[in-house]
């Protein structure tokens, strides 16, 4: 809910329908798959609880992130537009999950032009992370893209009530991280320790704590302007 009230103002109304729709969602435990590559397409997946992600496998067993998942996201909201998933969706933490027929949000949309509003334009700014994760990438070294890619999950944790000061869950194995930001696990490790060493950061547990935000988004050359949160990127991060 408070995601989606990022991008619209939702009425009682709207709030009541997106409840309704999201009332029966799915545990999953760490790892799972949610569903898979080749699965059929049949309607939205909403993040209720946990950390998961979007994926893609090659034959080889190589593996490439695409996308993290957090609570109040979600994907496939065209998913009437295909007929079969063309990359996986994994629980990366217990999860819970709501799983909507995309007749059902349909039916919602229709009746609640916000919430659809809402929804699409969730949508770009997903479009909008997936840029920035080519940039990433592309474009920056090993320690700029982790540093790049800690800014960003602390904001969008912090926009639905997720983050304790400037320490928030980080349920990611260094391997997790190397296949998200395309770097070896050696490269990760160096990295890490590199960003504890200038006290950046602090991890312990799959706790994640900011040290100094002002440092590491200047490292990371960070602008939140893609990720469209208005005030709350600004927010509890000018320690």
């Amino acid at each position: 809910m408070r995601k989606l009230e990022c991008f619209a103002h939702l009425s009682g109304e709207d709030r009541s329908a997106l409840f309704r729709l999201i009332a029966n969602g799915r545990d999953y435990p760490a790892q799972a798959d949610i569903l898979r590559e080749g699965e059929p397409a049949d309607g939205i997946l909403i993040v209720l609880k946990g950390f998961a992600c979007r994926n893609q496998f090659r034959q080889t067993g190589a593996r490439q992130i695409t996308a993290y998942l957090v609570p109040g996201d979600h994907c496939h909201l065209e998913a009437d537009l295909v007929s079969r998933m063309d990359h996986t969706v994994s629980a990366l933490s217990a999860c819970r999950i709501a799983r909507i027929p995309a007749d059902a949000l349909r039916a919602a949309t229709r009746q609640h032009p916000t919430l659809r509003k809402a929804l699409r334009r969730s949508d770009r700014v997903d479009e909008a992370t997936l840029r920035e994760w080519i940039v990433n990438i592309g474009c920056r070294s090993a320690i700029e893209r982790i540093a790049h890619l800690f800014c960003e999950l602390h904001l969008r944790l912090s926009s639905v009530g997720l983050t304790t000061g400037m320490t928030c869950d980080l349920p990611l194995t260094q391997s997790e991280i190397a296949v998200t930001v395309g770097l070896s696990n050696v490269h990760v490790n160096r990295s890490l320790q590199a960003l504890r060493r200038q006290r950046l950061i602090a991890l312990s547990g799959k706790r994640l704590t900011i040290l100094d935000w002002t440092r590491l988004t200047d490292l990371a050359e960070f602008n939140p302007a893609y990720l469209n949160l208005g005030q709350i990127g600004q927010i509890g991060h000018d320690i």
